[in-house]
């Protein structure tokens, strides 16, 4: 009798026809304990994803504190028991919203709840006969916390570098400044003839005689005693002895000079010396 692949012969053993484990596919995430096989066709953002928190305390205190401002109560006369049922709730809004608290506000909640027990109890009379408030404590500890939050915010209002403002800095680089000789006046130069007359009337005479001046001529007299290219002064380019007629014709050949570009007159401030300098030989 022929057998078929499905009936087992004497020489083949049972496992060979034992079903075979199979390998499971690995999931691509696990998404609240349940794996993820296929990829999502669009984003899926669960409803308690995204929570803002906009108040954000920095202990016990200053949420107490902020409890308590909230409502515009008396920080000296503390409605315990409606405080600590608003501390309360915040702390379990906190658990439900599986966020971390620090162990102060827990010890907080035991002080307001050791408070709050304390002022239903009746308290026996102190020695003095004047029964202490057990808020008392709590109450100094607020007061303090809030100066020293108050004085914080005042620090960090003050301007502060690099936030409000920043340091500048310029560098200037050296440089000779050349300084030019203020332009001399007419005026200038009719008190320096001015000076020069004086002295020339020192050797007035009375001699009569001709002499023969010439501005064309004392203008060549002039550039020769200009020649050197220095700086000459104003005044002993006149001869005194030449009386006001030498002098005069001595300055009109000086103004000749001046029209001409053939002489510079330089003065380096009002009322100081002037200087003539020959310009012909540059």
């Amino acid at each position: 009798m022929n057998q078929t692949a499905e009936q087992p012969t004497p020489d083949t053993p049972a496992s060979a026809f034992a079903p075979q484990p199979q390998q499971q596919e690995i999931p691509l995430a696990v998404v609240r304990g349940q794996p993820l096989l296929q990829m999502p066709q669009d984003l899926y953002i669960p409803p308690d994803a995204l929570e803002v928190i906009l108040e954000a305390f920095e202990g016990p205190l200053d949420l107490l504190l902020y409890l308590i401002r909230r409502q515009n109560l008396d920080i000296l006369d503390i409605p315990v028991a409606e405080i600590t049922r608003q501390y309360v709730d915040y702390i379990e809004l906190m658990h439900e919203m599986k966020l971390e608290l620090a162990a102060e506000y827990l010890v907080m909640a035991a002080i307001l709840a050791e408070i709050k027990s304390r002022l239903l109890l009746p308290r026996p009379p102190s020695e003095e006969g004047i029964e202490s408030d057990p808020r008392a404590e709590l109450v100094r500890r607020l007061q303090e916390y809030e100066r020293f939050k108050k004085a914080a915010e005042d620090i960090d209002a003050m301007p502060r570098q690099e936030r409000d403002f920043a340091m500048a800095h310029v560098a200037v680089e050296d440089r000779n400044v050349v300084r030019l000789p203020p332009p001399v006046e007419l005026r200038e130069l009719l008190l320096a003839l001015k000076d020069v007359m004086k002295r020339a009337d020192l050797y007035g005479h009375h001699a009569i005689q001709r002499e023969a001046l010439n501005v064309r001529s004392r203008m060549s007299d002039l550039l020769r005693a200009l020649g050197d290219g220095g700086f000459h002064r104003f005044e002993n380019l006149f001869d005194p002895s030449e009386g006001r007629r030498g002098i005069v014709v001595t300055f009109l050949a000086l103004l000749e000079l001046a029209k001409e570009h053939l002489v510079e007159i330089l003065q380096e401030e009002a009322l100081a010396p002037i200087y003539l300098k020959s310009l012909a030989t540059l």
